[in-house]
């Protein structure tokens, strides 16, 4: 085939990809289920399009998922995770330990395997897939701390066990004793975390005082500077997804020229990615070697749900109470237990100990993929009845508006969304009492598909959307302000509701 007919041929995959996102948004399942189906409808096994080189998947897979962790870093709001954040750490250090040696001995015991090859697929299978992940729970109205655990453990998570299974994959062939192995990944992650920390606010600090001649600029020297840190991070021995991820949350957090393009832009960039990485597994994967990983993937799947995550959930959440990080409820343990996502992340991960050569690695890869396929169908579509079930919604949460607006830009301000949930004592509530901070002010309200500019006394009515613009100084304030109200009613304060999370 000529350039031009692949050009047209991704070009094509591209558009049927864009236009079955809607179909997979409105029946809950992640979109990287659609994209490997598309895989596998153009490999040997379909149209005879020809792709078995483990090697090139790994390399363009790395690359693809270092977009997505940008992207996810850039897009990931600060004031949300920062609470967050020491108990995702652990649930990315910590619970990839557990996780690794629990599920190894498990399997190791129930299907018979060796030690190491149990040990790689637990390592493969640690990792949250940060693109299910975002995509997924960003549609759920959560409490902001139990999403920015789940975001940032995905976005932290990705780093240590890449380095767990490319050290396992080594071990294969000349075994390493576990010292070495805990100080090669403390190491790889202190000087990624380093070079993301020195990158992320030396890139904000240079954008802010350089004028560029076009703001299509920005973007592009934004999502540089991610590689940048990645790029340097791997040169260094070390970690380039924490250097990106690190690097991707300081710069999409610090105030730079033309934000909300610069959001878009990665977003763009990042579902190009998740298109093209989920393409090139599909065709990777072999389906006729698929029947026979059926029932040790079902096997390993049911053992990493049902004991092995939520064993993980439990042992970070106990480490972080003892290190007086914060606790988890148990409402809280049993959602992220059950919203660990597995996504492109395993399968990609898996392709390494399959180029390194390692024994049976190919059907690691076949049963990581039913793993995934089959979890993903089942986790990801429940995820809202789960969340309802276990009650730990917040469907009167504020959600960011990504607008590309000069004045809000002057003003360091950000445009909010409320939606008013039934049952929310928002309802009837007068807007000048809803007592917003300085700096803050609904500038529009939309009522059953009409617009309007609210008077002080317009009443707020069960289903509206409140736009709000608030100053960066006041946001926290709006929130819990917001939060207070939907709670306890206009006298919220009097009865001590200060709207904390």
């Amino acid at each position: 085939m000529t350039l031009d007919g692949w050009l047209l041929l991704g070009a094509a995959i591209v558009i049927a990809a864009i236009a079955s996102v809607r179909l997979a948004h409105r029946t809950g399942l992640p979109s990287l289920l659609v994209f490997l189906g598309f895989g596998l409808l153009l490999g040997d096994s379909g149209f005879g399009i020809p792709f078995d080189n483990p090697a090139v998947a790994q390399q363009i897979g790395l690359t693809a998922l270092a977009v997505i962790l940008a992207e996810g870093g850039l897009t990931t709001n600060w004031s949300h995770v920062r609470r967050s954040v020491p108990i995702a750490v652990v649930l990315a250090t910590v619970g990839v330990a557990v996780s690794i040696v629990v599920l190894a001995l498990v399997i190791q015991g129930l299907l018979g395997i060796d030690r190491n090859t149990a040990l790689i697929l637990g390592a493969v299978l640690a990792s949250t897939d940060a693109a299910a992940v975002f995509s997924v729970l960003r549609r759920l109205p959560l409490p902001p701390r139990l999403a920015g655990v789940l975001e940032a453990e995905s976005g932290f998570n990705d780093a240590p066990t890449v380095i767990a299974v490319v050290l396992l994959s080594g071990a294969a062939h000349s075994p390493a004793n576990l010292g070495t192995f805990l100080l090669g990944t403390t190491v790889e992650l202190l000087i990624g975390a380093a070079v993301g920390l020195a990158v992320g606010p030396a890139g904000a600090y240079a954008l802010r005082r350089v004028a560029l001649p076009a703001s299509g600029l920005y973007p592009i020297a934004v999502l540089a500077l991610t590689f940048v840190s990645y790029g340097g991070a791997v040169l260094l021995h070390g970690s380039g997804f924490l250097a990106v991820y690190l690097t991707g949350l300081i710069l999409g957090n610090s105030r730079l020229p033309h934000r909300a393009a610069t959001r878009g832009f990665a977003e763009g960039a990042a579902w190009l990615a998740q298109i093209g990485l989920f393409v090139m597994l599909g065709l990777l994967a072999n389906p006729g070697e698929m029947p026979s990983a059926i029932i040790p993937g079902l096997i390993i799947g049911t053992v990493m749900v049902l004991l092995v995550r939520p064993l993980c959930v439990m042992a970070s959440s106990a480490v972080a109470w003892v290190l007086r990080l914060g606790w988890v409820s148990w409402r809280d343990q049993a959602f992220l237990s059950w919203a660990g996502l597995r996504g492109a992340i395993p399968i990609v991960l898996a392709t390494i100990p399959w180029a390194s050569g390692v024994e049976g690695s190919k059907d690691i890869f076949n049963q990581v993929f039913v793993i995934v396929i089959v979890f993903t169908l089942l986790q990801g579509p429940t995820l809202p009845f789960v969340a309802r079930l276990l009650k730990v919604t917040a469907p009167g949460e504020a959600h960011d508006l990504a607008v590309e607006s000069a004045p809000l830009e002057e003003l360091q301000a950000d445009l909010l969304q409320i939606t008013v949930p039934p049952g929310s004592r928002l309802h009837g509530v007068e807007i000048f009492e809803l007592r917003l901070p300085a700096g803050a002010a609904v500038t529009l309200i939309v009522r059953d598909g009409r617009s309007f500019v609210p008077a002080t006394t317009t009443r707020v009515r069960a289903n509206d959307q409140l736009l709000i613009v608030a100053t960066a100084s006041c946001r926290d304030q709006v929130e819990r302000r917001i939060r207070a109200v939907s709670r306890s009613g206009k006298l919220a304060g009097w009865y001590g509701e200060r709207g904390l999370e």
